[in-house]
């Protein structure tokens, strides 16, 4: 974890400077501490905006990307030094890095309370709703008679003092967790999704049952679709619908494809015996409202998938279906189309086992999978020889995709 440490003082000799310094070095192991010092930063004044000023500016980079902030305050007159005052006045001004940081307090003084009284003003503007940082609550870390506290080397000498110092930075790393926790953004809710299709689009034909076993029959005659030997002008291309009908048929995947109104239009229906797919479709289905098309428990699920691509959230949304047994590599992708202003058009679901291209590429290269049962991506070890490059390698059982290296 990156925190920064402010020191509270301009002055040369700081014991505070000394109490950051020994936070830093002492505790590496669980935090990385950076001290940064005030002593450059100009008088404030309204009527002169210095929030370009470097020094200014180098401790908002700097608060900015921490993690969090320790601050070490001396106490002045009962209260925070004019030095540290004036530097969260400029913080506070038009930049505002402390809004939402959580703040550890520490202090060191001459005298028994340890800064009690300043840690408690600089409470007060910390909370104040121009800064308003989180400052942890509790865990007063106040070193008194500080002139004996440390030894020649810079070190706090009591090994109580080390021991509490280091139980208040754990419980402020975990304020830090807890706090950027609840600073995350709440998930964006997208618009709720019409599985039933019954709104319509451009390209919806209407008057005609979504439901009706025939719709496409029905579809076509209203709209006069074209079929058989006529052509159709692709955009690369110019093929009758018979060979575009066999074209589809012969990818190594099944093709479903859903318009922007959660209507099924299409599925390769020749590829396969429909009790042979990876997806069952039957006949009927084409045209059916996407709710038609699911059980009612799998509906909120696909709700989300179409939520994700219809906003942009994600270009495909993939799933890995071990169901189908340890001979395959069945993966469901789900593909959003978009015309060519951008628009969303609609999902093309695609599902391929991928296996029969592993196993033909393993054999091509000698290259094999590594491990034995595993859930999703494998990485490969060496081996020491390879067989021939027709010889079938050795699967292990996978759920889903396994990379491989080469054989010595």
């Amino acid at each position: 974890m990156k925190l920064v440490g402010i020191v509270g003082s301009n002055a040369e000799q700081s014991y505070n400077r000394l109490l950051l310094k020994y936070i830093a070095t002492h505790f590496t192991e669980i935090v990385d501490v950076e001290v940064l010092e005030i002593r450059d930063v100009p008088m404030f004044s309204q009527d002169d905006d210095q929030s370009a000023n470097p020094a200014i500016q180098y401790l908002n980079r700097k608060i900015m990307a921490a993690d969090g902030v320790i601050i070490a305050t001396p106490e002045h007159n009962h209260t925070i030094p004019a030095s540290l005052k004036n530097t969260l006045e400029w913080l506070s001004y038009q930049l505002h890095p402390l809004d939402g940081k959580p703040v550890m307090i520490v202090g060191a003084s001459y005298y028994d309370q340890g800064s009690s009284r300043a840690q408690l003003h600089l409470r007060q503007v910390l909370d104040a709703p121009g800064v308003n940082a989180v400052v942890m609550p509790g865990n007063e870390f106040l070193l008194g008679t500080v002139k004996e506290a440390f030894d020649d080397a810079h070190n706090l000498k009591d090994a109580d003092t080390v021991a509490f110092l280091q139980t208040c930075l754990g419980k402020f790393l975990q304020f830090v967790k807890v706090t950027q926790a609840m600073n995350q953004p709440q998930p964006e809710e997208l618009p709720t999704e019409d599985l039933t299709a019954s709104g319509s689009i451009d390209t919806t034909i209407e008057g005609i049952d979504k439901e009706a076993e025939d719709w496409v029959e029905q579809a076509a005659a209203k709209v006069g679709a074209i079929s058989g030997n006529q052509y159709v002008q692709l955009d690369r291309g110019i093929l009758t619908v018979d060979q575009l009908n066999a074209l589809l048929a012969s990818l190594p995947m099944e093709i479903t494809y859903a318009d922007s109104n959660n209507q099924s239009l299409y599925y390769n229906l020749n590829r396969q015996p429909a009790d042979e797919m990876f997806a069952p479709r039957q006949p009927g289905q084409a045209g059916n409202p996407l709710a038609k098309c699911h059980p009612k428990a799998a509906q909120k699920h696909v709700e989300w998938v179409i939520q994700q691509l219809r906003a942009g959230k994600q270009d495909v949304v993939r799933m890995h279906v071990p169901k189908h047994g340890d001979d395959q590599f069945v993966v469901h992708n789900y593909q959003a189309l978009h015309a060519t202003d951008g628009q969303y058009m609609g999902i093309n679901e695609y599902i391929l086992d991928f296996k029969p291209i592993v196993d033909w590429y393993l054999a091509q290269t000698g290259q094999t999978l590594a491990g034995g049962q595993v859930d999703a991506v494998s990485s490969a070890s060496k081996t020491q020889s390879a067989p021939a490059a027709s010889a079938e390698p050795t699967m292990p059982v996978v759920d889903a995709v396994s990379s491989a290296s080469k054989k010595s």
